[in-house]
């Protein structure tokens, strides 16, 4: 799945626990009829995918969809979800062209040889 918009918001990394997980938060800004603020996580080495971008920047995020199930002390069952990003790009960024290359000009050919009148016919028909 993928997320496009400009970034409103960029966290910095942050370190939790003893065994140093790591996360680092961004607000992208959905450019659509009615725009939406999805803040997007990534961790661990994700991280640093982050780090050559800036507020303001039109980008597109692949990511998954996360959800976890936590029971709380009380025994009432609670479900989080989550968007984890895993890859980030320019939105302007080059794409594969999906159009045909410009027709080289008339010069860049050879004329075929001159045939002597003959009509070849390799219809079927």
């Amino acid at each position: 799945m993928e997320v496009s918009g400009k970034i409103k918001w960029l966290d910095e990394t942050k370190t939790y626990g003893n065994n140093g997980f790591r996360k680092r938060e961004v607000v992208v800004t959905t450019e659509e009829q009615y725009p939406q603020h999805i803040l997007v996580e990534f961790v661990q080495d994700k991280c640093d995918l982050l780090n050559n971008f800036q507020l303001g920047q039109n980008v597109k995020i692949g990511i998954n969809l996360r959800g976890r199930e936590w029971v709380n002390p009380q025994g009432e069952t609670k479900y989080f979800n989550s968007v984890q990003g895993w890859r980030i790009e320019a939105a302007g960024a080059a794409a594969p062209s999906q159009e045909m290359p410009p027709m080289p000009p008339a010069s860049a050919f050879e004329a075929a040889p001159e045939k002597d009148n003959e009509v070849e016919d390799d219809l079927p028909f």
